[in-house]
């Protein structure tokens, strides 16, 4: 067991650290907006005068996205039904626009520039140093399994973490039980266990499952998308270990 320190916040008995990826190790904004941006087109183009207010709905506004917003913090499916119940308001059934809705968010996600997102600048370092301290590390993600196996393997991760979770089927952030199964899975308790996480989910998930503690990371300086987290920090290098 070790003691984590942030900033002035110490947290004692830790075992294992869990980290959201999108917002928090990778800078996925770019991928995000753009995915957005084209699925929101190629829906307005079959459900005329929706593409705008969708673009609000998803938290793109021009070249800027809210990490905060709808596609910056929601699983795929949860992204997937809100476009159809934007769709189903114009009058169409259900099925019909949930399908459109997964159609054009599948197919931008193929068309758009496949470049991986980018590591924010020191993850490897401190998901590095953190496992030599001995702590079990995962990554517990509203991102589909899938593509945080893919994150792992693009940059190399695999041999800090323990874990690679997403949300498929099923529920999803902030239900705690995602963070419950996560720690069954590394064979830790909650109590010895924080979540790093940019959003109000990451620590109302954390929260309600009795972890040892939330840290929220905010690389933009707005602590307000981490409200409940028991420290914010700006840098993934303010964890530290104390011997």
């Amino acid at each position: 067991m070790a003691t984590i320190q942030c900033k002035d916040i110490k947290f004692f008995n830790i075992q294992a650290i869990l980290f959201d990826k999108n917002g928090t190790l990778e800078d996925s904004e770019s991928y995000l907006r753009s995915l957005g941006q084209r699925g929101a087109r190629m829906i307005d183009a079959q459900v005329p005068g929706i593409g705008e207010p969708l673009l609000m709905a998803f938290g793109i506004n021009s070249d800027r996205l809210d990490p905060a917003g709808l596609i910056s913090v929601a699983s795929r499916r949860e992204t997937e039904v809100a476009a159809a119940a934007y769709i189903a308001e114009t009058g169409r059934g259900w099925f019909e626009s949930l399908k459109i809705a997964r159609q054009a968010l599948a197919e931008a996600d193929q068309y758009i520039d496949k470049t991986p997102s980018p590591l924010f600048a020191g993850s490897l370092e401190v998901l590095k140093y953190l496992s030599e301290a001995g702590l079990k590390l995962g990554i517990l993600s509203a991102a589909t399994t899938e593509d945080v196996q893919r994150f792992v393997s693009t940059h190399q991760l695999g041999d800090y973490l323990q874990l690679e979770m997403g949300v498929d089927e099923g529920p999803s952030k902030p239900d705690p039980i995602l963070f419950l199964q996560a720690c069954q899975a590394l064979g830790v308790e909650p109590g010895a266990t924080l979540m790093v996480g940019d959003s109000v989910g990451d620590m109302q998930m954390a929260r309600n499952a009795q972890a040892a503690g939330c840290i929220g990371i905010t690389w933009i300086g707005n602590s307000g998308n981490v409200k409940g987290a028991d420290v914010v920090i700006n840098q993934l290098d303010e964890i530290q270990v104390v011997m």
